[in-house]
């Protein structure tokens, strides 16, 4: 933000400065990743290969679920984030990791597509995306499937990722009292990620502010 003003920034100055005030910047925790052991369907191969880039829009999607817990109740999100500018251009929660909470927010994604765009889909090898009802609607809409080899989250870091910095960022430091409560963080923490929170893998700018300036080009 600051470059953006047109202020010189040195990295360490700013470190320097930091410790001085006393600011720390939290640390996303690692977890310990629980693959699915099983197999319910069909899987697909890695085409994704951790090529993370994308040079246009809706040329690669990835997507996954992930949990959280308030009270005695559990929360599930399913988004669907593009690897042009780490979007998340349709999502899904719900209050079980059920098929239709991933089918849904593939729905949502694929609504949102220029008639011509037909991008390469990449989740892990859960059972969601193993299912004929997630193949199917790939199918119908003409796009490719992809996979995560299996207990390999680093094959969708982009996802994992995401969920890193929602957590720390809104989750682990607010208490929700009801599921009504943390719903409507959620959905205006998603709206800021991709409307204003800044990021150094998009030269400073937010992911809305982004594709714009792509688009412009």
């Amino acid at each position: 933000m600051l470059s953006r003003k047109g202020r010189r920034v040195a990295r360490k100055t700013v470190l320097k400065l930091m410790n001085t005030l006393g600011l720390v910047c939290k640390v996303r925790r690692p977890r310990r990743h629980r693959s699915w052991q099983g197999q319910t369907g069909t899987t697909a191969g890695n085409l994704l290969n951790r090529e993370f880039g994308a040079s246009s829009p809706d040329t690669k999607w990835v997507t996954d679920v992930t949990e959280f817990r308030v009270g005695d109740r559990k929360i599930y999100l399913s988004p669907v984030i593009d690897l042009f500018d780490r979007s998340v251009i349709a999502y899904s929660c719900g209050l079980s990791p059920s098929l239709e909470l991933t089918n849904s927010s593939l729905r949502a994604a694929i609504a949102t597509l220029p008639a011509a765009a037909r991008p390469l889909v990449h989740p892990d090898q859960g059972f969601h995306y193993q299912h004929v009802t997630w193949r199917r609607l790939l199918a119908d809409a003409g796009l490719t499937q992809s996979m995560s080899r299996r207990g390999n989250c680093l094959d969708n870091a982009v996802a994992e990722n995401f969920f890193g910095h929602l957590k720390e960022e809104l989750f682990h430091h607010t208490t929700f009292d009801t599921v009504e409560e943390f719903t409507a963080a959620l959905h205006e923490y998603i709206d800021w990620y991709n409307t204003t929170r800044i990021s150094t893998t998009l030269k400073g700018l937010s992911p809305v502010q982004y594709r714009a300036q792509a688009l412009a080009a």
